[in-house]
């Protein structure tokens, strides 16, 4: 199959949807490079953990532990991996399920930046300090476009506008940038649909299996070092060093099940999304993704 010269496929899918096996189902029927666009995969010493892509993924195993991951960093990363791909004539495939960072290599829009040393704990303690309510309501004083946003009990996105308040920056103009449709280069973005029961099953079925493969002792290991706020961050890291193996897997798929819900929110305000089914072994949903990447007309 022959895809339109220049174009970028976007792969978008909640964690256990078969985002791997189907990206290279599809690498290995045209030329294509996969590069990853999930957080906490840019970390080395946490591959089972992270379900973290094999080599020849790019942005997998980038980061040591105690490096801080930045979204804007990652942009520019993924940006000269995607344009070094097209200069070779081959097509990028940005696979992953961090929702930011999958809008950030595709777009060229400059997310918000990362905070300073401190802010962000600076922030949690202050609304740790005034309530819900009342840090809600200091945020609609000082920001009343962000407030009107987000959701009183949002303490993340509560805290993330405060902290941008206090920069001289708004949540609010960085999430209508976050939506548009605007992307680098002509996209093809595809969302891998899985019922949420089969779902929840592969997320079960997965813990247990990281679980056989010892990330008990690789997430041991890594809180054993020093780690940066965002490697400490990352989801089911605690929970698997210091839990027994059969809470650990209970504590995995819980975990995993709510990011999951999550990315599936994520995925459908995803602009110009076309979902499949993934529901299907992974060739048959990689003919699905192609088909539709054939079909993406020339345009931004």
């Amino acid at each position: 199959m022959e895809l339109p010269p220049g174009l970028v496929i976007g792969l978008f899918g909640p964690t256990a949807s078969g985002k791997t096996a189907v990206a290279a189902e599809i690498a290995a029927h045209v030329p294509a490079d996969v590069v990853s666009a999930d957080s906490a995969a840019l970390y080395r010493g946490l591959e089972i953990l992270t379900a973290a892509a094999p080599p020849p993924t790019r942005l997998v195993g980038v980061l040591d532990l105690d490096e801080q991951a930045s979204v804007v960093e990652y942009q520019r990363l993924a940006h000269d991996e995607i344009d070094a791909i097209l200069d070779a004539r081959r097509t990028p495939l940005v696979v992953g399920g961090t929702g930011l960072y999958f809008r950030a290599a595709l777009s060229d829009l400059a997310p918000p930046a990362a905070p300073a040393a401190g802010e962000r704990e600076r922030w949690e303690r202050v609304y740790d300090r005034l309530g819900p309510e009342d840090a809600y309501e200091a945020l609609a004083r000082r920001d009343p476009d962000a407030a009107a946003r987000i959701h009183p009990n949002d303490r993340r996105r509560v805290v993330r506008a405060l902290e941008l308040t206090a920069s001289g920056a708004s949540l609010a103009p960085g999430e209508d940038r976050l939506w548009s449709g605007e992307t680098r280069h002509p996209t093809a973005i595809v969302g891998l649909e899985v019922p949420l029961d089969v779902l929840t099953a592969r997320i079960r079925e997965r813990a247990a299996v990281m679980v056989a493969a010892g990330v008990q002792q690789e997430a041991a290991r890594a809180l054993a070092q020093p780690l940066s706020t965002t490697a400490a961050k990352i989801m089911g890291l605690r929970e698997a060093a210091e839990l027994p193996p059969g809470e650990a897997v209970d504590a995995l798929a819980r975990a995993s099940l709510r990011l999951a819900r999550y990315q599936r929110k994520w995925m459908r305000r995803l602009p110009n999304v076309v979902a499949v089914d993934a529901d299907r072994p992974p060739a048959a949903v990689a003919r699905d993704v192609l088909h539709v990447a054939t079909d993406t007309k020339q345009s931004r």
